[in-house]
């Protein structure tokens, strides 16, 4: 009896919590105050997979960079062949 109870002041507590508790739109976790956020448009994004894009986002210059150096070698093998 005292395990339904206990049940049944979770599932209320729950409830009267999910207005504070986010759902990240990346990673799918759901986070309540420990785990901070942002909305960016009407989605919610977690700090951990915003310092993730931010990374990818300070690195892109490199990728650019190794794709273009990629595709001109890739260019000049296919001069140097007569293809």
């Amino acid at each position: 009896m005292d395990s339904l109870l206990e049940g049944k002041r979770m599932e209320a507590y729950a409830e009267h919590r999910t207005e504070d508790m986010n759902h990240c739109h990346l990673c799918e976790r759901i986070a309540y105050k420990k785990l901070r956020g942002k909305e960016v448009g009407q989605k919610w994004i977690c700090i951990d997979c915003l310092k993730k894009l931010k990374e990818i986002l300070d690195t892109l210059d490199e990728w650019e960079e190794e794709v273009a150096m990629g595709e001109e070698m890739k260019d000049q093998l296919d001069e140097n062949l007569g293809l």
